[in-house]
């Protein structure tokens, strides 16, 4: 990781190893999520909360541990390098 970005992102990348004989053409950039509940230690009593009907929506009830998933796959498609 460079030191410039911060430590925590949600969305992390890698380079996939490409072998000196490897016949497939090189792989770009792979990406893979992380969950919030990851950097947080231990749940707070009194933890900011969604309502009922929000939660069922979010599928969390905390704020704190609601990540929204975009897909970086979809910006670019299969075909196009």
């Amino acid at each position: 990781m460079n030191s410039n970005k911060s430590t925590y992102t949600s969305i992390k990348e890698y380079k996939p190893f490409h072998g000196l004989y490897d016949p497939c053409s090189p792989i770009g950039l792979k990406y893979y999520s992380t969950p919030p509940n990851l950097y947080i230690g231990f749940q707070q009593p009194n933890m900011k909360q969604f309502s009922p009907t929000e939660a069922l929506k979010k599928g969390t009830l905390w704020p704190a541990f609601w990540d929204y998933y975009e897909n970086p796959y979809k910006a670019k498609k299969r075909d196009q390098a």
